[in-house]
């Protein structure tokens, strides 16, 4: 038996040739009381790179939903304490659920994120991403004006979500923003300034594909939350 905490790194996977480079990634964790759960949203293609992972993941399959159907129907399958999201695109460096939760453990916290290093198509680094905040208040008013914070850097105890509920799934491409910002009006979101997420930039991303549409739906995010993220301002200004 062991005491550490189960984390369940949930891999969302839709047509995306580098899913393997994900899977490969989590399964090279230093942390060993892990659980891989790739779902599988519909694919048609890159499908047999699964085959090699199939006994070492818990593998779903389920019809076309968005990113956010493929995340919640992970968390409602997840048996860890902990979550944690793995594009299919991206990869973990061997010791980010390590270092993350020995983290979480020290600052008593049930979210954070972390920083970043952005890789090519062809998986070699190329910068590196570290936001970080002079005090609560700024991070809230960057939030105002867009999201800082990389969904695959989070890892948050799954109390979270009995309190404010699962990824919206009418946002297809903001899920990740709104809960973000339901979040921090009951917890704290902790940072941890080491780069422990490869996130890939690559042509057929869809961040990229879809940029008109994510600024539209941000501006939705925004605009719902806004008041309530000027109302957490305040309280830190003392105003």
């Amino acid at each position: 038996m062991t005491d550490k905490p189960k984390v369940s790194i949930v891999i969302p996977f839709y047509n995306c040739e580098y899913i393997d480079q994900a899977i490969a990634s989590a399964l090279a964790q230093t942390y060993d009381n892990i659980e891989i759960i790739v779902v599988d949203d519909g694919s048609t293609e890159y499908q047999h790179l699964l085959e090699p992972y199939k006994d070492a993941i818990r593998y779903y399959y389920k019809p076309n939903g968005g990113t956010a159907s493929a995340l919640n129907y992970g968390i409602t399958k997840a048996t860890g304490q902990y979550f944690a999201w793995l594009s299919a695109d991206d990869r973990y460096v061997p010791e980010k659920i390590e270092r993350q939760l020995a983290f979480m453990n020290r600052a008593g916290s049930v979210a954070s994120h972390t920083a970043y290093y952005y890789i090519d198509a062809g998986g070699g680094r190329t910068g590196e991403v570290h936001v970080e905040f002079a005090g609560k208040s700024h991070f809230y008013e960057t939030l105002l004006s867009g999201c800082p914070i990389n969904g695959c850097s989070v890892m948050v105890h799954m109390y979270v979500f009995e309190r404010i509920g699962l990824f919206d799934e009418n946002r297809r491409y903001t899920h990740d923003y709104d809960l973000w910002l339901r979040l921090l009006q009951f917890f704290e979101f902790h940072y941890l300034n080491e780069c422990l997420l490869e996130y890939r930039v690559h042509g057929t991303m869809g961040t990229l594909n879809h940029w008109d549409e994510i600024q539209q739906d941000m501006l939705v995010i925004q605009a719902k939350y806004g008041d309530i993220l000027r109302t957490l301002i305040a309280k830190e200004r003392g105003i």
